[in-house]
């Protein structure tokens, strides 16, 4: 286990209780999204903007706790995983200084996921989180964000025992999905994303929601390529995760 961080105190004004009887089982990873760290942390702490997470990292590393783990900070806003909303009442949300794909996105800093692994192995070992159940805030709500993108590390967090991950099959010329497809491969490609916990309806066509969900799916597991087009390589990798999550099975 690496070190944890130094943690600073910064306390934001926006949180409030947990749902009564519900257990924080995800960790959700975000970036900020603006253009500075420092105008990042401000917002998530002032009162007028409604926002909160439980830790902030710099990109140097500096981690800050914003709400207690025991409150239930407003990070996630609208989002369904496996079937449950209200997000925020059974989750730990982890903000990113990063200036997101609006300001120019580029790769995450060393420092700063140095500081995330301990920050997260920390919470890991403090709350009974499974590792498919570590996400990204477009795994929730693939419909409306898209952090923290193509570029995170998923693989270097797994290699340090945080979250769930194999290794994506490689992108292959073959049969693909797309929008506006039909038919009966259309709806066991939506059963399967809605078996490992994305929140898409079992319909006949291949529309803008279910894009949504492969490219959610591809910044997070197919790196290579998010196109939204459910090519081999994306419905082979989804089925081997699918496969190694405890009581699933195959799909």
């Amino acid at each position: 286990m690496v070190a944890a961080p130094a943690i600073e105190q910064h306390p934001s004004p926006n949180h409030g209780p947990r749902a009564p009887g519900v257990r924080v089982d995800i960790l959700l990873l975000h970036y900020t999204g603006m253009k500075t760290a420092e105008g990042a942390l401000s917002w998530l702490s002032d009162p007028r903007s409604e926002v909160s997470s439980h830790y902030f990292i710099f990109e140097d590393g500096r981690t800050v706790q914003l709400v207690d783990e025991e409150r239930r900070a407003w990070h996630a806003g609208r989002g369904i995983w496996a079937g449950e909303g209200d997000i925020n009442s059974r989750s730990i949300g982890i903000e990113l200084a990063h200036p997101g794909h609006e300001h120019g996105y580029r790769a995450f800093a060393a420092p700063q996921i140095a500081a995330l692994v301990a920050l997260s192995q920390g919470i890991l070992a403090r709350h009974p989180i499974p590792p498919e159940r570590v996400l990204a805030h477009s795994d929730v709500a693939p419909d409306r964000k898209e952090d923290p993108g193509e570029l995170f590390p998923w693989q270097v967090l797994h290699a340090a025992g945080i979250g769930h991950w194999v290794q994506p099959e490689p992108v292959v010329a073959g049969s693909v999905l797309k929008r506006g497809d039909r038919g009966g491969g259309v709806s066991d490609l939506q059963h399967r994303f809605r078996q490992y916990g994305y929140a898409i309806d079992e319909e006949s066509d291949f529309g803008p929601v279910t894009e949504a969900v492969v490219v959610a799916f591809q910044r997070h597991f197919r790196q290579a390529r998010f196109d939204g087009v459910a090519d081999v390589s994306t419905v082979r990798t989804l089925d081997r995760l699918i496969a190694t999550v405890p009581g699933r099975g195959t799909a």
